[in-house]
């Protein structure tokens, strides 16, 4: 069963729609519970969470804090981490279940696994920013927190957790995971497009590439924060 690990601050406009695409796997027994890790909201997230019957945790903000936070919680054999803007497609129990039983019963080595990358957007430049994302992704395998991350807790121990970083701790941990332990999984996870509309596609994705870039460059963590804004 898995414990969903969903980091917020002030997510209230999101976190309905990323909660109610885990209903069907909740009724079928797969997610056994899922932990909202605040990071001190001032909206309505913590009465959204109550409402679903979520575990409500107050973490230090900063989403890696957060997620290391909310896993020391979990109770499940399983993990999966989850950005409170972004909603799983209709039917990915299915594919996250044959995954995770294949790795329970030996079949396949010990692996974590990631969703493929969709924006709630129309256009051009939705499609053309998941492609990129899509190749990112098959000749890295570098996925974002966005992408989401189903992973046994066994192995996310083993890998130390996440680190308390305010960005980039998602690719922190798929570093450490390495290539031949990622599985990229054909069901989507559908992210929230506002910060690509306020900021201007070409512009936002221009910005994450930099900070992608400096990070590997050891850049500060700070450093990376401003730029990202």
């Amino acid at each position: 069963m898995i414990s969903v690990v969903i980091p917020t601050l002030n997510a209230e406009a999101g976190l309905t729609a990323t909660l109610s695409a885990l209903v069907p796997a909740t009724v079928q027994g797969l997610v056994r519970e899922v932990v909202i890790s605040d990071g001190g909201s001032e909206d309505g997230t913590s009465e959204i969470a109550d409402i679903a019957g979520a575990e409500f945790v107050v973490s230090e903000k900063g989403r890696g804090a957060q997620l290391a936070a909310g896993a020391e919680h979990a109770r499940s054999d399983w993990l999966l981490f989850l950005h409170a803007d972004t909603v799983l497609q209709s039917g990915w129990e299915q594919e996250a279940a044959t995954f995770m039983e294949r790795v329970d019963s030996g079949a396949r080595p010990l692996a974590a696994a990631a969703f493929s990358f969709a924006l709630d957007d129309f256009g051009a430049k939705p499609r053309m920013l998941e492609t990129f994302v899509g190749l990112r992704c098959a000749l890295f395998h570098i996925p974002y927190g966005d992408q989401g991350l189903l992973i046994p807790k066994r192995l996310y121990s083993s890998l130390g957790g996440y680190r308390p970083l305010p960005l980039m701790e998602d690719v922190d941990l798929v570093r450490r995971l390495g290539r031949r332990r990622l599985v990229m999984m054909r069901s989507k996870a559908v992210t929230s497009a506002v910060r690509y509309k306020r900021d201007g596609y070409f512009a936002r994705m221009a910005r994450n590439l930099a900070c992608l870039l400096l990070y590997y460059m050891r850049v500060s963590p700070a450093t990376l924060t401003r730029i990202y804004g």
